[in-house]
């Protein structure tokens, strides 16, 4: 049998990509393994959201074509986001690629090995099922993505020209893949989209989260559903209230506001305020006080001033985010953002990431001290190291572990779910011991 070697770099909607194209080529005979030395075809699925990206997914394709070079007989192809940024580029740059497909080609994946199609056009029809797919996650734990592309349109960002319109799966779609998510032993599933806030809205007129999610509890297996990259101005009161009501959804939102000074936000051209964004939360915490949150923040914006940015770590100090994406911003070429005035140095930039990572360090601080001594449920991604509903899979932390036998005297195994007493903290990282 034929084996596959695939790297999948950046973010977990890229990952989900990358499932479903080891699904269609396990179709076609491929066996997926771990050494790319023992692989006939090595499939690159790359990130081009950021320069550094961009980068990266540069460095992993030579790395694969110096093992050809070698005369090795692999094939070699590069998928997913940096072939809709930089496609001709790539042709002409690594002519010893056997092929590329862009973002929305997954179908044509396996006929593209077969016939040594060096290019693949995307197509931009609506999200359809995923189909069978190769699991590339722990199997208790998987991704369901619900949509794909974006309408927003935010300054800094490239997604809407490297991914297209926002396109949402239909929910008959998206429950059946989690049913088929749940069977191959997935018992925690985590929602992603560009906005998934608005899933829906393209195929039926209106957002249609809230019934995907109904859809969603009723699938047996499933213990945890949670809900990534939620838009704050899009968050209803429907969905806050059936986190609250149905323990299948982790009380655990990711809710990315980029900034909290009007004037940034207005130049990022972001539909918040500090006044709606500072509302929303509030909200939040009404009807679900013990809500995780997570957002991302971004320094250095063009035009930050210091009163803006003084803005921002005071933003942080007071709202105690669980969990904090923060980014120096990247001017990217095709972007709005990068043709604005007031463009910072890279120096100041940096200081100022630095400085939000240290205000929220303080928050980590204050919240473990609270955490000692508490019991918590754990989910276990190996033996001694598990999350909580407040740590999503690898970003957020978790764990650690020590003494390695539940009450019932078996040792702890990756997804089973334990309850576990805190006895201490380090940064995201806690720690504590299983109790009967």
């Amino acid at each position: 049998m034929r084996k596959l070697f695939i790297v999948s770099l950046g973010c977990p909607k890229n990952l989900t990509d990358a499932e479903v194209m080891a699904g269609r080529l396990a179709g076609a005979g491929f066996e997926l393994t771990g050494d790319p030395e023992d692989a006939d075809l090595a499939l690159i699925n790359t990130c081009a959201f950021l320069g550094s990206a961009v980068k990266e997914s540069e460095t992993e394709i030579k790395r694969l074509l110096d093992m050809k070079k070698r005369g090795r007989t692999l094939k070699v192809a590069v998928t997913g986001c940096l072939v809709e940024r930089k496609k001709e580029l790539l042709l002409r740059r690594f002519p010893q690629l056997d092929f590329i497909a862009g973002i929305n080609a997954l179908d044509s994946i396996a006929s593209a090995v077969e016939n040594g199609t060096r290019s693949l056009i995307p197509g931009t029809a609506p999200l359809a099922g995923s189909g069978t797919k190769v699991r590339l996650t722990a199997g208790h734990t998987a991704y369901l993505k619900v949509a794909d592309g974006c309408g927003n349109h935010c300054a800094y960002c490239l997604i809407p020209s490297i991914r297209g319109p926002f396109r949402s799966k239909p929910v008959e779609a998206a429950a059946e893949e989690a049913r088929a998510l749940a069977s191959s032993g997935a018992k925690e599933i985590s929602l992603i989209a560009q906005d998934t806030t608005s899933y829906g809205a393209d195929l039926y007129g209106r957002p249609k989260l809230y019934e995907l999610l109904r859809e969603l509890v009723r699938v047996p297996g499933i213990e945890w559903l949670r809900l990534m990259y939620v838009h704050p101005e899009k968050l209803s009161s429907r969905i806050l209230r059936l986190i609250r009501d149905e323990n299948k959804i982790c009380r655990y939102l990711d809710m990315p506001v980029q900034h909290i000074s009007d004037k940034v936000l207005r130049m990022m051209n972001r539909r918040s305020t500090e006044r709606s964004i500072r509302g929303t939360i509030a909200a939040i915490r009404k009807a679900v006080p013990d809500m995780a949150l997570r957002t991302n923040l971004i320094a250095g914006f063009p035009g930050e001033s210091d009163e803006d940015f003084e803005k921002l770590i005071a933003f942080v100090k007071e709202t105690e985010f669980d969990n904090i994406g923060i980014f120096a911003y990247s001017r990217e070429p095709g972007t709005s953002a990068a043709g604005l005035p007031g463009q910072l140095p890279e120096r100041v930039k940096k200081e100022r990431m630095e400085a939000l990572i240290e205000a929220q360090s303080r928050v980590v601080d204050r919240r473990n001290a609270s955490l000692k001594g508490a019991v918590v449920k754990v989910l276990m991604d190996s033996p001694r190291f598990g999350r909580t509903f407040r740590e999503a899979p690898e970003i957020d932390g978790g764990v650690e572990i020590s003494g390695g036998g539940s009450g019932r005297g078996k040792a702890l195994r990756a997804g089973d779910f334990a309850e576990v007493r805190i006895t201490g903290a380090a940064g995201y990282l806690r720690r504590g011991t299983p109790i009967g």
